[in-house]
């Protein structure tokens, strides 16, 4: 049992490394760490139920779960706190209320599914990350550790090995195949989900269903080491997950474990190591120090964090996570208190963590008020979206139809559509002002994350490319049955892109035909609205937080534009010697992209302008 136990602590200690170095930015696969954490976990759980109910014919569901408690609340609850304090302390007012609700959400284990609905929303995709999002893997073990007991004794009580074995046989298998359909349709969700990760803890679930399975041949063991490698240099944020590519790191962790006692020299050695042993003993605090120690001070600054800081807050999070483990973890582990004591103290902890999230929410502020300059605004204003994200024109992921969505004067002979995604929608206030003073049908068709300009995108996320492009198609067939006056189209210029595209400019320029050649006969006047500035921070969190210049890193987007296309240029607008993240008393961006619908707003008079300048008449 020792020699196994080396061995786990070994994989543990690697499966720590990935994660911490993979939100380091390091390696891009590297979250496939928390896989292997519940392989691990779901063999050795079911390993102490089965041998539980095996000895005394049942399973003292207060025991196990008192035990769970002990182990995992105290050290969680911990850097629970001192997060919730530093983000309190450290950062800008106006995110608390979003702060608060993640520290109540954490500490009863149900932010996996808040994280999931918060990150399935694109237009917060480009926001500062959560400083307690990593404490999802947890909430998923959690509930997990609360419904397989029950499951497993009430299979035992059927009272034939072959009955147990089916059914976790039949729960694995129903929790994959439903994660590979997940993963496909939505996949944030599939990320998130006890459904979904469930196959993974059932995994390492069979194999302590058959302690007497071993693999004895090295080449099995090579496969598995050649497999979690593979994962983490191959995989990245862009790769459909879990779904059939988790195969490659659990299976790796179940051929692992099951050679247990015929691993390598080489690789029993590092398994064996002192080091190895440490790192294994932390893991637990390593986890749940590194993503706050990596991205309070990011988000702090404002920016990324320099090589030379990123290895910095590694070595913070080793540090913190051993002293975590000699002076919480490991002595509440070893030490032997009272069910009652336990019960209450998991009550009281809770109850504070909850008591600190509300205070934290209720402390948030409605006002921004500008570091160097005696001026205030209202975060409520700054951050409000144009009205097509209310009334349902604005499609998000799911959906690749559009509604009618019309606007200004409907009984108009005179029609301009709007046509792209979000970075065409922040122009809906401009042109619905415009539609209402100049007394033009203004139809809206745009769709989160996915560009007029046919560029091919690749699917990450909530992203489906096959589902923007039935949307495009859509979109198209409409505009040629409308024949609208105007067709004004644009899109976010900083998408991920394949390498294999040629350069960003070009991939673009590309899109920007094709859109052109699907377009230029359903209207005498296509034109192209450059995008706005490329917002390198979130400028309402940095201007609360910081000296207003820190504010002005926008960058000019890129303006190259295809002769035969007509277009506006709206960089003059909002930049000079640099982009300004006030201009004219305005906050001119709402967020870490788009600009504000009060700045949009106050560019109609130029908006017409430039129309006009085009031979627009409206």
């Amino acid at each position: 049992m020792n020699k196994r136990i080396l061995e786990i602590q070994g994989l543990r200690a690697f499966a720590a490394i990935l994660v911490v170095i993979f939100h380091a930015r390091f390696v891009g696969g590297g979250f496939i760490g928390v896989d292997i954490f519940y392989v691990i976990s779901g063999y050795l759980i079911t390993g102490i139920i089965l041998r539980e109910i095996s000895k005394n014919g049942r399973l003292n569901f207060s025991q196990f779960y008192l035990r769970r408690i002990k182990r995992l609340l105290p050290t969680s609850s911990f850097v629970l706190i001192l997060t919730a304090l530093a983000a309190w302390v450290l950062l800008a007012p106006n995110t608390r209320t979003s702060i608060g609700r993640d520290v109540i959400a954490a500490s009863i284990y149900i932010c996996n599914y808040l994280f999931a609905w918060w990150e399935n929303d694109y237009q917060n995709l480009g926001a500062i990350p959560s400083p307690l999002i990593h404490y999802w893997s947890l909430a998923v073990e959690e509930q997990f550790y609360l419904i397989w007991p029950l499951f497993l004794v009430l299979l035992a009580k059927f009272g034939k090995q072959r009955t147990l074995v089916l059914g976790i046989w039949l729960t694995t298998l129903s929790s994959f195949f439903y994660s590979l359909f997940l993963t496909h349709f939505s996949p944030i969700w599939a990320f998130y989900s006890l459904p979904t990760r469930a196959w993974e803890l059932g995994a390492g679930a069979l194999l302590a269903l058959a302690p007497a399975w071993k693999i004895r041949k090295p080449w099995f063991i090579w496969v598995a080491v050649v497999g979690l490698l593979y994962s983490t240099f191959q995989f990245n944020s862009s790769t459909a997950f879990p779904g059939t590519a988790a195969l490659a790191p659990v299976i790796a962790t179940v051929l692992l474990i099951a050679s247990v006692g015929s691993w390598p020299p080489v690789l029993r050695k590092i398994a064996h190591s002192r080091i190895s042993q440490w790192l294994g003993g932390i893991s637990y605090p390593l986890y749940l120090w590194h993503w706050p120690l990596l991205v309070l001070p990011s988000a702090y600054f404002g920016r990324p964090l320099h090589f030379y800081e990123r290895i910095f807050c590694i070595i913070a999070t080793v540090i913190a996570a051993d002293i975590t483990h000699r002076l919480i973890e490991e002595p509440l582990r070893t030490k032997s208190i009272k069910p009652k004591v336990i019960i209450v103290g998991a009550i009281c902890i809770t109850a504070i963590a909850t008591v600190l999230g509300v205070a934290i929410g209720m402390s948030a502020s409605t006002k921004i008020q500008v570091g160097d300059t005696k001026n205030s605004y209202s975060l409520a204003e700054i951050v409000k979206k144009p009205a097509v994200y209310e009334n349902g024109c604005h499609v998000n992921y799911g959906e690749d139809t559009s509604p009618l969505c019309e606007f200004g004067d409907v009984q108009s002979s005179k029609t301009v559509v709007l046509y792209g995604d979000s970075h065409a929608a922040q122009w809906f206030p401009t042109l619905e002002k415009l539609a209402r003073t100049q007394n033009f049908k203004l139809i809206s068709l745009t769709k989160s994350a996915c560009p007029s300009i046919e560029v091919t995108r690749i699917s990450r996320g909530a992203f489906n490319t096959a589902e923007c492009e039935r949307w495009r198609k859509n979109s198209v067939n409409r505009i040629m049955t409308i024949r609208p006056d105007v067709v004004i189209v644009t899109g976010f210029q900083w998408y991920a892109f394949a390498s294999e595209s040629g350069t960003r400019e070009q991939w673009w320029e590309k899109g920007q035909l094709l859109t052109a050649l699907h377009l230029q006969a359903a209207t005498p006047k296509l034109i192209y609205i450059s995008d706005t500035p490329h917002v390198l921070r979130d400028i309402p969190t940095c201007l609360a937080s910081s000296q207003l210049s820190s504010c002005d890193t926008s960058e000019p987007s890129f303006n190259n534009i295809p002769s035969n296309i007509l277009s506006i240029d709206p960089t003059q607008w909002l930049c000079g010697p640099t982009c300004p993240a006030i201009l004219d008393n305005m906050v001119a961006y709402r967020d870490g992209s788009h600009i504000s619908v009060d700045f949009a707003k106050a560019l109609t008079s130029k908006m017409l302008i430039a129309l006009q300048s085009l031979g627009v008449s409206l």
